[in-house]
């Protein structure tokens, strides 16, 4: 039996019955986390940071991990590192797998932490850290603790600001090559100690986000060891991990795309990702929904422009995944409206959420679901069965934006 804390919900601020991941039915443990628009130093050019972190993905840049971290935007973890813990505000990202602190707030040693001697370096997109591993306390929660949990130490990081470092929760795999002096460990990840540490009945993490229209709010939830039925309505669709690299190294699946009833992308290998923002597809697909929408490409932005005519035209757009497909309606496919100035964008115009990845179909990295898409519904990220999991939420057909 386990305790009720392995059951874990985290609030974020941005089969066969045995295989089955466990609900979570009133978790008495929470941690809010919190989506964040990262505007201090004025407008951003959003979709250039993100492009860097997709470019760095699919070309698989790294050594060992490809932690490429959007650090404009994305959901932010309050995780307590050490005894007595000091709080690090950590982006939470299913792209990259190591946890790493120090980019603003210092890490505090106290009498957990254990130096392994280890450099440890990360290569992002938009940016870098390097430091020293330790191993640590790390607190999530109220009763959920990881005793020995690897931590990077960073002493020079680029491209993290007003956020402290990462919670990585992608495939352990990702870790290898990270540390310079062992190129071939891997590190176990925050969701692997719990599970070997008993505290989780299985090796899988639920996240629902909810779309959101201002800078900062706490509007979703993360569960680790389990989903939580609450937050989904209907069944949770699970698809196999794909093969094809190099989406499989990541939470990569299969998938085609359809706008109203047109293909525009065939049965293909992508990946699902926390860390980016906007909804990437091949070169060729995107081109299509373009020419199917009307759109064009804004200047200031970079992102696909349409007018109030060609809003109210616009179709679903369909992702069949495994057997079953999801739909992002015409609100789903835009920008909050009430932050586009915040991007550099004007207060009135329609920016679409559809990018281009830069490379034709083809290359076994076809598309990106990022957050923009997981707004709209609940993921299961199920590395004890190797799937990924999809249901609607009470905001899938929402018109927030």
């Amino acid at each position: 039996m386990f305790p009720a804390a392995s059951l874990l919900t985290i609030l974020l601020l941005a089969l066969s019955i045995a295989a089955s991941p466990v609900e979570i039915r009133d978790s008495p443990i929470t941690l809010p986390i919190a989506r964040r628009l990262n505007v201090s130093g004025g407008t951003i050019n959003l979709l250039e940071y993100d492009k860097a972190r997709v470019a760095a993905l699919k070309d698989d840049r790294h050594i060992g991990s490809i932690a490429v971290t959007n650090e404009v935007t994305g959901y932010i973890a309050a995780v307590g590192v050490g005894s007595p813990a000091t709080t690090y505000n950590l982006i939470v990202d299913t792209g990259s797998s190591n946890t790493w602190v120090g980019a603003d707030t210092a890490y505090v040693k106290t009498s957990t932490s254990v130096n392994t001697g280890q450099p440890v370096d990360v290569g992002y997109g938009s940016g870098s850290f390097s430091g020293t591993e330790y191993t640590d306390t790390v607190t999530l929660g109220d009763g959920l603790t990881i005793t020995a949990q690897s931590i990077g130490d960073a002493s020079t990081t680029e491209g993290f600001s007003g956020v402290d470092g990462i919670l990585g929760i992608g495939p352990v795999g990702l870790t290898e090559g990270t540390l310079t002096n062992s190129p071939t460990v891997m590190i176990p990840t925050v969701t692997d100690n719990l599970y070997s540490e008993g505290t989780i009945p299985q090796k899988v993490v639920g996240i629902f986000f909810g779309p959101t229209t201002s800078q900062t709010i706490t509007n979703g939830e993360l569960s680790f060891g389990g989903t939580d039925a609450a937050k989904y309505t209907g069944d949770i669709g699970y698809t196999s991990i794909t093969t094809t690299n190099p989406a499989s190294t990541y939470w990569g699946i299969n998938e085609s795309i359809t706008y109203g009833s047109t293909t525009i992308l065939s049965s293909t290998a992508g990946i699902v990702d926390t860390g980016t923002t906007f909804l990437y597809v091949a070169t060729d697909a995107y081109n299509k929904y373009k020419s199917e929408t009307g759109a064009t490409v804004d200047g200031a932005t970079g992102l696909l422009l349409v007018s109030s005519t060609q809003y109210s035209a616009l179709k679903n757009l369909n992702f069949n995944i495994g057997s079953n497909t999801l739909s992002l309606t015409p609100n789903a496919q835009i920008w909050p409206r009430s932050l586009n100035t915040k991007i550099g964008g004007s207060s009135k115009a329609i920016y679409l959420i559809v990018a281009d990845i830069g490379t034709p179909s083809g290359s076994g990295f076809d598309f990106v679901n990022g957050y923009t898409f997981l707004e709209r519904f609940y993921s299961v990220f199920d590395t004890t069965n190797s799937r990924v999991g999809f249901a609607k939420t009470s905001y899938t057909d929402a018109t927030t934006n």
